[in-house]
């Protein structure tokens, strides 16, 4: 009798495995309090942008239900309001979304899939930095409340514990990515990285991973751009340019030949760039005289913007624009995602450093050329 019912048990369990469709995917969802949002949106991946694909609206108990199909193994996002929930999906996955929608932190539980239950591992990883960072600004904002006056002493006093965190959740996204090679779930670790701080461990993702994510369009894109910037890592020779100035007169990074160069990529507009060019300025009037130059490359659509701020900051350099703010072919060419972006150039046109900022620059700079 015993053998009997276990058998039923079994045959009823195997029914419902063979009755899960596998030519599309499920998610079944429930929020929180919810408040007064009723509209659920799902959005996937076209053309390496994501796009709304279904909507659907939620339930009294704040439930929720998708069905799609997808080509291949994606990414998708459930959307509510101002609150944004990243999935990986493929055709057959079950996936059970939870959120609190009250929850400051925007945390969320996932699970019914492998891509899912890594992804599901990052957010942990996410969420805790989250919540540490949350409890940084309770403490900053109760100690400014006290001492209204010492706000920027306040901030500078913290901010130490603030970029440990920072190097912290990044140290375990990177050994996160390693330790799940090959999965959607790696590569969108990687993808919540700073490209210009982490521009060498990108690339060599990129190379790592190339065939084995082979096939998902957002994928093959990034190793596309991983591979174009490739070229122009420290130790490649910097790619030829020659760009007009203000008065229609070329000028080529050939012309610089046997100096060393720092190619800067700004513009008026960038509040970092113009924070960042009296530190600039300190060092061109350093090194001028040791073989040592600047060009300026403004990604400006307003040339007036563009003259106007070079003379308010008193930048005495070469300065050149193609006035096209990213699409310039210069800017294309040398991978300029964000700016200030900068390339120093050695005497025979090889790249030695990227992105030097203030103290830093002056530092190599100083080591450099003597």
């Amino acid at each position: 009798m015993r053998l009997k019912q276990l058998s039923l048990i079994m045959l009823i369990a195997i029914a419902f495995t063979a009755c899960k469709p596998k030519d599309s995917f499920t998610i079944d969802g429930t929020f929180q309090n919810p408040g007064t949002e009723k509209k659920v949106f799902l959005y996937g991946m076209q053309n390496s942008s994501m796009v709304a694909i279904d909507s659907t609206n939620l339930s009294e108990k704040g439930e929720f239900k998708f069905i799609r199909k997808t080509p291949s193994v994606d990414f998708f996002r459930v959307s509510v309001g101002n609150h944004e929930f990243m999935l990986i999906a493929k055709n057959g996955d079950g996936i059970k979304l939870e959120a609190d929608l009250a929850d400051k932190t925007m945390a969320y539980k996932i699970s019914g899939a492998n891509e899912v239950d890594k992804l599901s591992e990052l957010n942990s990883i996410r969420n805790n930095f989250a919540k540490q960072v949350e409890k940084l600004q309770a403490d900053f904002e109760a100690k400014v409340a006290e001492q209204p006056q010492n706000r920027a002493a306040v901030l500078e006093s913290m901010k130490p514990q603030y970029e440990s965190y920072i190097n912290q959740l990044n140290t375990q996204i990177l050994k996160f990515a390693k330790d799940n090679k090959g999965t959607l779930a790696s590569f969108y670790a990687m993808s919540t990285l700073s490209p210009q701080d982490f521009e060498a461990e990108l690339v060599k993702f990129a190379d790592e991973v190339k065939e084995e994510i082979k096939g998902n369009p957002t994928v093959d894109a990034f190793v596309k751009q991983m591979a174009l910037l490739k070229t122009v890592q420290v130790g490649q020779v910097a790619p030829a340019f020659t760009i007009n100035t203000a008065d229609n007169k070329p000028v080529s990074l050939s012309d610089y030949k046997g100096k060393y160069v720092l190619i800067d990529f700004w513009a008026s507009w960038c509040q970092p760039c113009r924070q960042e060019n009296p530190n600039v300025v300190k060092v061109y009037n350093k090194f001028k005289s040791k073989n040592f130059d600047i060009i300026g490359i403004s990604l400006d659509t307003d040339k007036a913007a563009w003259l106007g701020a070079v003379k308010a900051d008193g930048l005495t350099w070469m300065h050149v624009s193609e006035l096209k703010d990213f699409n310039g072919e210069t800017v294309k060419k040398y991978q300029v995602q964000a700016i200030p972006t900068s390339y120093l150039v050695d005497p025979a046109g090889k790249i030695v450093a990227k992105n030097l900022r203030g103290d830093e620059l002056d530092a190599f700079l100083g080591k450099t050329l003597r």
